[in-house]
C-alpha cells in the first residue's frame, strides 16, 4: 500500500519493482492518492494498482488510514506499507513481510539503522537515531527505525491500534502496537535516495518537533488509556 502525494515521477517505478508474488503469497498494489494535482492516479492504474482518491490533500496519516481500511473491507490478511518516491526498495518487501507471515511477529520493520542509508541528509539522519533511542527509552523496546515508512503488518493490527494523527502516523502506529502486546521486529533494508519530486515533510527542525510530539503523546495517552 502506498500513500502518494505528487508522486508521478516515481511511482511508475516503484510499482513496477513490486514482487508479484512474496513469501508464497500473491500481492496486490493499492495506491491512495492524498489530492495529488499531477497525474500521480493515472500512472498508478497505468501501473496496475487499485486507487483510491482523496479529492483534497488530507495528510499521510488520513490516506493511511482509508488503505488500510479498504484493505481489510478487501480481504487483505497482511498490508506491506511503502512510499510512492522509491526509498523504499519493492524488491526487499519479501524480507520486511518474511517474520509476519511465519508467524514470528505481527509488525515488522524495514530498518535502515540495521541497513544502510543512501540519503545524504546528516540532519535526519541523526533524528533517526534520536527518535530511536526516545522510543526505546519510553517503551523498553529495540526499535531501532521508529520512522521507517516500510512496514508490514497483520491487517488486524490496522483495526486495534488508535490512530488519529493526520502525520507524523509512523510512531502513533507503532507505539500503539508496542502498547497492545503486539510482537514487533525489524528487519535491515536499505533507504535509497529519493527517485524523483521533493520531501512533503517540511522544515527538518519543525519535523522534527512535530514527530517528538507525536511520540510523546501517544506514549501518554496508551499509558492513560491502558
Amino acid at each position: 500500500m502506498i500513500a502518494a502525494l505528487d508522486e508521478e515521477g516515481a511511482l511508475g517505478t516503484v510499482l513496477e519493482e513490486i514482487p508479484e508474488e512474496a513469501c508464497g503469497l500473491a500481492v496486490d498494489a493499492l495506491v491512495i492518492d492524498d489530492g495529488s494535482t499531477d497525474a500521480t492516479s493515472d500512472i498508478a492504474r497505468a501501473g496496475g494498482a487499485y486507487v483510491a482518491r482523496l479529492e483534497r490533500n488530507c495528510g499521510h496519516g488520513v490516506a493511511l488510514r482509508l488503505g488500510y481500511r479498504l484493505a481489510r473491507e478487501h480481504g487483505a490478511r497482511y498490508i506491506v506499507t511503502l512510499d510512492g518516491d522509491g526509498q523504499w526498495n519493492p524488491a526487499e518487501l519479501p524480507v520486511v513481510l518474511e517474520p509476519v507471515v511465519a508467524g514470528e511477529a505481527d509488525f515488522a520493520i524495514g530498518s535502515r539503522v540495521l541497513g544502510a542509508a543512501e540519503t545524504d541528509d546528516a540532519f535526519r539522519h541523526a533524528g533517526v537515531h534520536v527518535f530511536g533511542a526516545l522510543v526505546r527509552l519510553l517503551t523498553g523496546s529495540r526499535v531501532t527505525d521508529t520512522s521507517s515508512g516500510f512496514r508490514a503488518m497483520r491487517v488486524e493490527v490496522t483495526e486495534t491500534v488508535r490512530q488519529v494523527q493526520v502525520q507524523y502516523q509512523t510512531s502513533e502506529l507503532l507505539i500503539g502496537a508496542l502498547a497492545h502486546g503486539y510482537r514487533v521486529v525489524e528487519r535491515p533494508i536499505t533507504m535509497r535516495k529519493r527517485m524523483a519530486g521533493t520531501s512533503k515533510k517540511g522544515h527538518n527542525v519543525l519535523y522534527g518537533l512535530r514527530y517528538a510530539r507525536v511520540v510523546v503523546g501517544t506514549w501518554a495517552r496508551e499509558r492513560r488509556d491502558r
